[in-house]
């Protein structure tokens, strides 16, 4: 299974150990490669170091968190660009989706998951990625 994961389902997911999105990023895990472009993962990388989270996570359980991720990633050269989503920010998920050939994309984003399924692409939240086979 070829995933794509949404920075927001990630910063949860190593925010709070127990969550919908901690167990979905380690269902995904289990079950196939992590899909990333350059683009994603800096995003990725800048989101979950900005400061107003160190009250919750230490920056060294995000280092180990974002190592971990690294060493399980594929990452997809974007060959071709897509401009579908209302949200333009959202694009590069489904640049990597569709460059990556992913079987899925799990994200808490209402715009992406309001495009389910795109061009053959599943995309879902957290708990519907949990209940998927």
């Amino acid at each position: 299974m070829r995933c794509v994961i949404d920075t927001n389902v990630f910063l949860s997911a190593a925010l709070f150990s127990g969550s919908i999105p901690r167990r979905a990023v380690s269902k995904a895990l289990r079950r196939g490669p992590l899909l990333f472009s350059e683009h994603t993962k800096d995003e990725l990388k800048e989101v979950l170091f900005r400061s107003k989270f160190d009250r919750y996570v230490s920056r060294e359980a995000r280092a180990i968190f974002l190592s971990q991720i690294g060493t399980v990633a594929e990452f997809v050269p974007i060959i071709q660009l897509v401009r579908a989503c209302r949200d333009p920010n959202d694009d590069k998920f489904l640049e990597v989706a569709l460059n990556g050939r992913a079987d899925v994309i799990i994200t808490g984003d209402a715009d992406l998951l309001g495009m389910h399924p795109w061009r053959g692409i599943a995309i879902l939240s957290p708990a519907g990625s949990l209940n998927s086979a």
